[in-house]
């Protein structure tokens, strides 16, 4: 049965008064108690009324054992609004912080695709737009922005926009750019920044280069981004290596080649464990057989569990990388570039010569036509480097060598001849090949097929550097053309025009091509006895 009174949006409900007899009166007590509450429509009956009342009851009960109810505030709404609100806006400003980051990231991606830098791996630092960043976002000292106006450099390299932000963040990283694009900077500059004064605590960066040339080229190099700053920057050499006390020996920076390196630490004169910094340039050459045991040993040496390792080169095989990746942690892989690619600034091309003979004839034609001084020519070994000079030194070109057999002061007055424009033609085998700067050199001439394409890379970089454009010959002869799908795949990538028939020869698996060449000269080689 209803009441008269009954709601519309109760119309046909029932209430059992007699099952709920106990219930409905402990209510009537408490609508008497709660009468100066909001009153029910005068249309309701009674047992919709009972019904719907109840349920406010239980409500404002669970309520007032929380909080008072706030005056001006709808009954459904909780009084503790202000926390929430708070936490709304801490939401807001985390969603709008990710959103900042994501735009961040994409014009980071659009700034690396700009400047053809390829990057892998997790939470990669954005790169560096101009060297004034290195003062705002990283605090750096103004000697070296001064050193930097001072040596002409105006704007960073792709590699040194990303290597640099990389090395300051506390990252590792193995880097893979071309030759002549400024990667010593982008190792020497962070490692000074860090560094940041002088210490006499012992050797706190290390420096690890395959040749004595290329050391001592580096060893330069840091010592003039650091004037006006005192450092203790030391070339590893012989003597040092044999008799140098290092536990008395000041020594922020060591410049070294492997094997002296190792031979200072066997005879326990030298103490790595608080190396900070361990660079390895020009890797994939450290890598190599003859190197990576004494390479595995000092970084072994370097013990500190807080170091860190970076690599560089202007060629990184798939080898070098998975060695690289054993003894980095969480390292950025940096390429710029395609992988394992020459300078586009270096015009390449190939001669076929036919014979030994034919290459002698053929560089003393180019000589006569066009010798555009400073020029490099590359052999396979020292005996056929000695061959070539003793052809060229009466022709009318200003000739030198550079080779192993030659000594420590040889070799550099060589170089130094070279880079001061007293000697023309630099004959050299692969030891010059890595990482030397010489400034302007106009041509490269590969006399002898280089033995892989990395070997051809390293070679012709020694030209088109630092944005300069230079010039590759490569001569090759019947024993040679094997091997040509190598060198034409490398001059395709930085893109050279290459003869179709060359690209349609199969790609060899080569480890070494170093042919048995015939005596280098134009004379028999009885009459070349009979002179001497």
């Amino acid at each position: 049965m209803t009441d008269k009174d009954s709601s519309f949006l109760f119309s046909g409900i029932t209430f059992n008064r007699k099952r709920f007899s106990s219930d409905f009166a402990r209510f009537k007590e408490k609508k008497e108690i709660n009468d100066s509450e909001e009153t029910l429509p005068e249309n309701k009956s009674p047992e919709v009324e009972v019904e719907v009342a109840a349920k406010p009851a239980k409500k404002r009960k669970r309520k007032s054992t929380v909080s008072d109810p706030v005056e001006g505030f709808n009954v459904f709404k909780s009084s503790k609004t202000e926390p929430v609100l708070e936490e709304n806006e801490e939401s807001e400003n985390a969603s709008e912080g990710k959103k900042e980051l994501y735009r961040q990231m994409e014009r980071d991606a659009i700034f690396r695709k700009q400047h053809n830098i390829h990057t892998s791996g997790s939470n990669i630092p954005s790169p560096l737009h101009d060297f004034s960043e290195l003062r705002s976002r990283y605090k750096c000292k103004p000697y070296i922005l001064r050193n930097l106006a001072e040596l002409g450099i105006k704007e960073p390299t792709p590699i040194q926009m990303q290597a640099i932000p990389l090395l300051l963040s506390g990252r590792e990283c193995f880097a893979c750019a071309p030759t002549g694009s400024g990667k010593t900077l982008a190792f020497v500059c962070p490692m000074l920044m860090k560094l940041k004064h002088a210490s006499k605590d012992g050797v706190r960066a290390v420096i690890l280069l395959p040749t004595r040339e290329l050391a001592s080229q580096t060893a330069r190099e840091c010592k003039k981004l650091a004037k006006g700053k005192k450092f203790y920057i030391r070339l590893m050499t012989k003597q040092l290596a044999n008799t140098g006390e290092f536990s008395k020996l000041p020594c922020d920076i060591l410049i070294s080649t492997p094997l002296r390196l190792k031979s200072a630490v066997n005879k326990r004169k030298l103490d790595l464990s608080r190396v900070e910094y361990l660079v390895l340039d020009e890797s994939d050459k450290l890598f190599d057989l003859g190197l990576l045991k004494p390479v595995d040993a000092i970084v072994k040496a370097c013990s500190n569990p807080s170091i860190i390792r970076s690599l560089f080169s202007a060629t990184l095989p798939d080898t070098v990388e998975e060695l690289a990746r054993t003894i980095m942690h969480d390292a950025v892989r940096v390429i710029i570039g395609r992988k394992n690619s020459a300078s586009e600034s270096i015009k390449q091309k190939l001669v076929f010569v036919g014979s030994e003979e034919g290459k002698l004839m053929a560089l003393r034609q180019t000589f006569e036509e066009s010798l555009n001084p400073p020029v490099l020519v590359f052999v396979q070994n020292k005996e056929r480097a000695k061959d070539l000079y003793k052809e060229l030194r009466f022709d009318d070109v200003r000739v030198d060598v550079i080779h192993s057999d030659l000594s420590q002061e040889q070799r550099e007055n060589a170089i130094d001849n070279f880079r001061a424009g007293k000697t023309w033609v630099l004959i050299a085998t692969d030891v010059i090949a890595r990482g030397m700067d010489f400034k302007g050199v106009n041509c490269v001439v590969n006399y002898d097929f280089p033995d892989s394409s990395s070997a051809y890379i390293h070679r012709i970089g020694r030209s088109g550097r630092a944005g300069r454009s230079g010039e590759a010959v490569t001569f090759y002869t019947e024993a040679d053309i094997r091997y040509l799908k190598n060198i034409a795949n490398v001059m395709k990538a930085s893109g050279c025009e290459v003869p179709e028939w060359i690209l349609s020869l199969p790609k060899l698996k080569w480890k070494k091509h170093r042919p048995k060449r015939e005596f280098l000269s134009t004379k028999p080689h009885d009459e070349e006895e009979e002179e001497e």
